[in-house]
């Protein structure tokens, strides 16, 4: 829709000297009788809206963030297209009779970020509102105009990324608005959730010394602190954030520069962070002020599923990777982490959405990020952003890129919406175009001129594996998933394009990179073997090769795209055991060193690698989804979608004797007693299922089935 349909004769507004600014608005009118009353209302970046003085909902870090709109010489790429979407509340209740006050404050956020010398990302702050309804004396429609009165907010200084100031010293100037530009944009609505605040809790004194007073709130999480303020008039409070300890200390090297400032007034207040968020364990807090709560802030996403075990690894690392995937999920993004970075990467985004699909109601999170990711393609050489929304970044042209195929699929798979395929089908055409282009002796060897081309990411050690080995591999991975959406979307006549092209791709790949003395592709290191085996090249030995390699080796030598893999792959091809002991495995480089090491959020590096930076990434955990789709064996009739075909199919290893856990609406439990098992299966209703151990199938009805069998 364009502006005049959902906003009608509104204007957009801001201060004068609104140049990167946090604004307030308010304006000022009289209704009676009010019968029934919307407000339609954006502030650009991040905004917060009073009736009366009540927020009109507890909706935080709104609107969603999308590409807004085109940014001057940035990107390079001329992006497919733009969106806002806009929120709407009832307001009926907030109205009174006679005169009503509106207060929007607003600034900050994606829409006004600042970073790499971009200022800004795409505008200053302004704001455009709507009410309208029925009243006693006909129609309700009020809307923003040079009418409304502005001033330049008490949040005096801030980074979205980094910190805020607010100073209530200052003194509030109202003047009249000024008319600013629209923005050129399709106006939307979503259902994808908002931010809330999702948990609260009390944080826990830990050391006061002679410049601050040291607290913890128990586990690392995105979270907005609420202090209060009892300095006098012109003292300042200083809150600072840390991830880890250094021994007793806050450890440096994990604050990120995050800090919240309050210059206070001498009134007794409890303050909070208005445009931003921060992420942490630990903060500290110099000046006059008390900590009352920390309030956990994240896209409010229900859990979907469940999961307990004898094994402490596996539940650690299970709840870890929940709240590491919840910390990042801000705004409809799935986010590389949430604090240094917070943007949509494509990589991390597509590594780690079946794991989410699978424990979190995700359908419409995703739905609208699908849409980020087809709105970023460049239009005319078919390019795939590696953030979406397009942010500035780096990544690759397979394992970032190729979400745009692997984001609908799995979306697909899990709810059985067809109608992101149809969307973004050319897109995905183009994208394989682009590949084409960018390949040499049937590889894919670059990507974006002046851009990164990454291939694997973030092993212990330096990565060895050649970038046009990975992103063939995603390549060919993808090809295999469009002869699936080719079926769906009615587009069969692709589908002979789509073989010839994987059968030209995995000859390279064989040519390139395959020693055919041994079986191996490049020594079998960092999961080489894996990439290979998982499209269908290398020869009989090439699976044995890795199986004895990581027996030998005793944990990974991965990076984020080959840890799933390899796990993955152990599990489907009866090498469970072996996968169960990866995961699990003591070693310092591995999740049981996270935890051991104190983790209540995954690491951006296995510990005592190369590097040692985020400790808040969800990209490690791709592995989880493994628990559920062969642990407790949850998987899809193979050809089916919506998880409304099953097949049970647990995986039976030393070191889980009990497990019991749910998804997609589907119960699995069972105690294995030496080599009798006795499981209990509870199928949703609608949905046809059956157990299959071996070559036994046992058909399964809705409901409770009680199934014992012993192990061969």
């Amino acid at each position: 829709m364009r502006q005049s349909e959902i906003f009608g004769k509104a204007k957009w507004i801001s201060h004068r000297n609104a140049l990167r600014s946090r604004v307030l608005l308010r304006s000022r009118f009289n209704c009676k009788g009010v019968k029934k009353a919307l407000i339609r209302v954006m502030g650009l970046g991040v905004f917060h809206c009073y009736i009366n003085g009540t927020r009109v909902s507890d909706e935080l870090f709104m609107p969603l963030s999308t590409d807004f709109e085109s940014r001057e010489n940035f990107p390079r790429d001329e992006v497919l297209a733009h969106r806002i979407y806009v929120p709407e509340y009832d307001i009926t209740s907030l109205l009174k009779d006679g005169e009503n006050e509106l207060v929007i404050h607003f600034g900050g956020g994606w829409y006004t970020y600042e970073a790499y010398n971009i200022r800004p990302q795409y505008g200053d702050a302004k704001a455009i509102w709507r009410i309208f309804g029925e009243a006693e004396n006909g129609v309700l429609d009020v809307v923003s105009s040079t009418e409304d009165e502005v001033a330049l907010s008490y949040v005096t200084d801030y980074h979205f990324t980094t910190h805020e100031v607010q100073d209530y010293t200052v003194t509030t100037v109202w003047e009249k608005a000024v008319e600013v530009e629209a923005p050129d944009t399709d106006y939307l609505t979503s259902s994808c959730p908002p931010d809330r605040v999702c948990e609260v809790i009390v944080p826990e004194k830990l050391l006061e010394a002679e410049e601050y007073t040291l607290y913890d709130i128990g586990k690392n999480t995105s979270a907005l602190p609420v202090v209060k303020a009892l300095g006098k008039r012109g003292e300042r409070i200083r809150l600072r954030f840390f991830e880890e300890l250094d021994g007793e200390l806050p450890d440096e090297r994990f604050n990120h520069s995050q800090r919240f400032e309050i210059v206070c007034d001498g009134e007794e207040r409890e303050a909070t962070p208005l445009f931003t968020w921060f992420a942490f364990r630990y903060f500290t807090v110099e000046g006059n002020g008390l900590p009352v709560r920390a309030e956990v802030v994240h896209s409010d996403v229900d859990r979907v599923s469940s999961l307990d075990s004898d094994n402490e690894v596996i539940n650690w690392l299970n709840e870890t990777y929940v709240n590491t995937q919840l910390c990042n999920m801000h705004s409809g993004i799935p986010s590389d982490c949430p604090h240094l970075e917070r943007r949509g990467y494509t990589g991390d985004g597509q590594l780690t959405c079946h794991a989410a699909m699978t424990l979190l109601d995700t359908m419409e999170f995703y739905k609208k990020w699908i849409y980020d990711i087809y709105d970023c393609q460049d239009r005319v050489s078919g390019h795939v952003q590696y953030t979406a929304p397009y942010t500035y970044a780096g990544g690759g042209p397979g394992g970032w890129g190729c979400a745009i195929i692997e984001v609908p699929y799995q979306y697909w798979k899990h709810y059985g919406d067809t109608s992101v395929l149809f969307d973004g089908y050319d897109g995905m055409l183009r994208y394989f175009d682009y590949l084409e282009e960018h390949s040499e002796m049937g590889l894919v060897v670059s990507d974006k001129e002046g851009a990164w081309c990454l291939g694997e990411w973030c092993a212990q050690e330096h990565i060895i594996l050649p970038a046009p080995f990975v992103n063939n591999y995603f390549y060919v991975k993808c090809l295999d998933r469009m002869c699936e959406i080719a079926r769906v979307v009615g587009r069969d006549s692709d589908i002979p394009l789509f073989e010839k092209r994987r059968l030209e791709r995995t000859n390279a790949l064989v040519k390139a990179y395959f020693n055919s003395w041994d079986g191996n592709f490049l020594g079998c290191r960092q999961g080489a073997n894996a990439f290979a085996v998982d499209i269908g090249i290398g020869d009989e030995r090439t699976f044995d090769n890795m199986v004895s390699y990581y027996k030998a080796l005793g944990r990974f030598d991965t990076g984020i795209f080959a840890t799933d893999i390899v796990s993955r792959l152990l599990f489907e091809r009866g090498e469970g055991q072996l996968a169960l002991d990866l995961i699990t495995a003591s070693a310092t480089s591995s999740f049981d060193g996270m935890r051991r090491a104190g983790a209540t959020t995954l690491w951006e590096y296995w510990p005592e690698s190369f590097d040692d930076r985020s400790h808040n990434h969800p990209m490690f955990g791709a592995v989880v989804s493994c628990f559920y789709d062969y642990l407790l064996g949850i998987k899809q009739k193979k050809g089916s979608v919506g998880y409304t075909e099953l097949v049970i199919s647990p995986v039976f290893v030393d070191g889980i004797s009990r497990l019991s856990g749910e998804a997609h609406g589907t119960k699995v439990s069972y105690v294995k007693d030496g080599d009798v098992v006795k499981a209990t299966v509870i199928v949703p209703e609608k949905a046809s299922a059956f157990f299959r151990y071996g070559d036994m199938d046992i058909s399964l009805s809705s409901g409770k089935n009680c199934i014992e069998l012993k192990l061969k």
